[in-house]
């Protein structure tokens, strides 16, 4: 192929609208990367020139682009990396997304050679590759317009299919590049199309060619930065304190229909929530990365590798999120995972985190694991009723087991495990009760470890966090279960003794999966997540029949000493006839977004367990 040189661009003075062969182009390239060596540096310099001129290029410079580029590539073995310092930094300084098609293969062809030509090159190319994961900032306007999502298409296509060919013939590379990546990953500053960016190339390489060997790294180190914007969200700016609410109260059903029975000034509460929330832009970039995330392992189902995948996650979570504070959200990605596949993923996670809290050495982790596992199997509702109360009665097995081993009375810091576990119980219940009371054999073994664990002198139902014990006591009472009933309100208001519990941190009130605040994330929560509407709809109509009977609203606190016999009612119903009823009862509920606003101490949210400066 021939073509004219000009002078404006290779400096060629004297060879002006000559045209020459890409042969002699070549024998031009190497004479100038000589010239270089010998102390002259007039035609190098000319050569650089043609590679840093990137702007308004005219065909002809397009053409004598590509022609150099090629021209370099089969001269990679006269480049030095000291005397053509300069050269090789304008190579790898070109950005993919500012040339055309035939640039990108000219350019990744070089790459490719300086990469397999010495050893010295290669985290330099690869640092490359990874810069083209994100466009100039010129770029950003245009990426959701056709042109831009064109060339974006182009440029990460070649990206990647570099990254491979150089993973071939330099076997060390992907543990270079895993360095890189992690390095090169943007801060949680850093504008949202650029990490969405970035992070897309990630997940493309974790379920690339080589995803075996990189994929691991590339998860971990999305939860990490998912957890970095997340703790970074400022709650004190989206949420109002309100101290006088229980959890069950705090939680508004609908951010967009009307507001429930109860709630005061919800909608000015409501716009001012929306307001804020809309306008906090680490929570924006959370719940886009998060987005990302989700359909990313949606694609993993869909090519049978999610429970690799989850491997990856669960290593993580007991790794990062579990002992990261303050986090809000990012959980819910291994939420999302479980919901695609229950039997496996989800069956593994509460496994971990029941194990964890069982035999971790540190309370505080402990503590958080059970208030994982109590809030994963309240919301959950992808669980099957059985396994719910399959991990429920070992909860109380273990809770009355420790029962049986104590002999002294109320200490909750002493015993915060068990009080967190009592609590984690409780909760659960709340969500569950009158589908695991539907079951006889479930009922009783409830009813057995129940009556052990609340008449001991530890008496938990002092000491856990007010709001959970009284929608407990009211609940088990609409379901019949023989309870106290000459409660007086006023014992349940916050004690000493539930502060002392739960410390400065709140660490009583934690339940991670309390409702996804993040309004593209919440789509793909919502069908499978239990809203407490759907719980207390189902049970006000007894509740009402129950009003018109009796005079009495009021439960006692059952403390030591005090009786709480759970009796079964007797009805003669079959187990799937209960639950066909309460699948249909659930399914009339709509399912709405809802806010959770929290309380305590100094904190406006639940804050998450600091990390221990020992391994497990």
């Amino acid at each position: 192929m021939g073509m004219e040189l000009h002078t404006e661009l290779a400096g060629y003075a004297e060879m002006e609208n000559v045209e020459i062969t890409d042969t002699e182009l070549l024998y031009h390239v190497r004479e100038a990367l000589k010239s270089a060596l010998q102390g002259d540096p007039d035609k190098y310099e000319q050569l650089r020139g043609v590679i840093h001129h990137n702007k308004g290029l005219v065909p002809e410079e397009v053409a004598l682009l590509v022609t150099c580029l090629k021209a370099l590539s089969g001269s990679v073995s006269c480049l030095d990396i000291v005397h053509h310092r300069t050269l090789i930094s304008s190579i790898l300084q070109m950005s993919m997304w500012n040339y055309g098609t035939d640039v990108m293969d000219a350019l990744m062809e070089l790459v490719i050679s300086l990469a397999t030509s010495s050893g010295k090159y290669v985290d330099l190319c690869l640092e490359m590759l990874v810069s083209n994961f994100m466009p100039p900032n010129s770029f950003i306007s245009s990426l959701n317009q056709p042109r831009g999502i064109l060339r974006k298409d182009q440029v990460i296509d070649r990206v990647h299919s570099t990254l491979i060919d150089i993973a071939e013939l330099v076997p060390l590379s992907p543990l270079r590049l895993e360095r890189i990546i992690k390095e090169r990953m943007p801060l949680i500053f850093t504008k949202e199309p650029l990490i969405l960016a970035y992070v897309e190339n990630m997940l493309k390489l974790e379920s690339g060619a080589i995803g075996y060997l990189v994929g691991r790294t590339m998860l971990v180190a999305i939860m990490d930065r998912l957890i970095d914007l997340d703790v970074d969200i400022a709650w004190d700016d989206i949420l109002q304190e309100d101290f006088t609410k229980g959890i069950f109260d705090m939680e508004l059903e609908d951010l967009e229909g009307p507001v429930d029975d109860g709630q005061q000034d919800g909608d000015e509460h409501r716009i001012s929530w929306m307001e804020r929330f809309n306008g906090n832009l680490y929570a924006q970039k959370l719940d886009s990365l998060m987005v990302l995330a989700f359909e990313h392992l949606n694609f993993c189902k869909e090519n049978g590798r999610l429970s690799q995948v989850f491997d990856t996650l669960l290593q993580s979570f007991q790794q990062t999120v579990l002992m990261a504070y303050k986090s809000k959200f990012a959980q819910f990605v291994m939420f999302y995972a479980c919901s695609l596949d229950p039997e496996n993923c989800g069956r593994r996670f509460s496994d971990t985190i029941f194990h964890i809290f069982k035999t971790s050495r540190y309370p505080e982790w402990r503590m958080s694991a059970v208030a994982y596992l109590a809030s994963y199997l309240a919301r959950a509702k992808f669980l099957s009723i059985s396994s719910v109360a399959e991990y429920v009665e070992s909860l109380m097995e273990w809770c009355s087991t420790y029962c049986s081993n104590q002999s002294g009375g109320i200490n909750p810091k002493a015993h915060k495990e068990f009080y967190a576990a009592c609590q984690a119980m409780m909760y659960v219940l709340c969500f569950r009760m009158r589908s695991m009371l539907a079951i006889p054999r479930i009922r009783s073994r409830i009813s057995k470890h129940l009556e052990d664990i609340l008449r001991h002198p530890l008496s938990p139902l002092v000491v856990c966090l007010p709001s959970i014990v009284e929608e407990f006591l009211r609940l088990a009472k609409v379901t019949h279960l023989d309870v106290p009933d000459n409660f007086e309100s006023s014992g349940l208001l916050e004690s000493e003794l539930s502060v002392t519990f739960g410390g400065r941190e709140r660490l009583d009130m934690f339940f991670p999966f309390d409702p996804c605040l993040l309004m593209r994330s919440d789509r793909f929560i919502r069908p499978n997540f239990v809203y407490w509407s759907m719980v207390r709809n189902s049970y006000d109509n007894d509740e009402d029949d129950d009003e018109a009977t009796s005079d009495e609203d009021d439960i006692e606190i059952c403390t030591a000493g005090k009786g709480m016999n759970i009796a079964n009612d007797g009805a003669a119903r079959s187990y799937d006839q209960d639950l066909d009823e309460f699948d249909n009862e659930m399914s009339k509920m709509s399912i709405t977004p809802k806010v959770t606003q929290w309380f305590g101490g100094d904190m406006q949210m639940p804050s998450r367990i600091r990390p221990c400066p020992d391994s497990l």
